[in-house]
């Protein structure tokens, strides 16, 4: 399949489109969601998802909490294999490291409540109430 890459400057594209055709939501409906939710910014403003992007603009993208900072690199209608999405944006550098520092924040964080199996029993109430200031 011919997958055409638009670089020229005065192409545009929906973004919910662009953020379906690289690869960061699955669906364009996905797209969207996150776009209403406020979760994708262009240029640091909450954008809607008809809002058109061009070739150059930053967009930050937030999923799971990990915020990707792309520089839009070029437009495509449909959604290709991921080594053609890949063309279409380039991260940043400080997002790269921000994002690794998530991931390793993400591989040693420990859930505190790991260790608790069960609802608590008479005792572990007794303390939790202690705690909490109530008698």
């Amino acid at each position: 399949m011919n997958y055409r890459i638009s670089t020229e400057p005065d192409a545009r594209l929906r973004i919910d489109k662009w953020l379906w055709a690289a690869r960061f939501f699955k669906t364009r409906s996905l797209a969207a969601d996150a776009i209403e939710k406020g979760r994708i910014r262009v240029g640091g403003v909450h954008v809607k998802p008809a809002r058109d992007v061009r070739v150059g603009e930053l967009i930050e993208i937030e999923i799971d909490r990990m915020v990707w900072q792309v520089t839009v690199l070029g437009l495509c209608e449909v959604r290709g294999p991921a080594t053609v999405a890949q063309t279409l944006y380039a991260e940043t550098a400080e997002s790269r490291v921000r994002r690794q520092q998530e991931l390793e924040r993400r591989k040693t964080f420990r859930e505190p409540a790991a260790t608790l199996h069960g609802r608590p029993t008479k005792r572990d109430r007794r303390i939790i109430d202690k705690l909490a200031g109530e008698d």
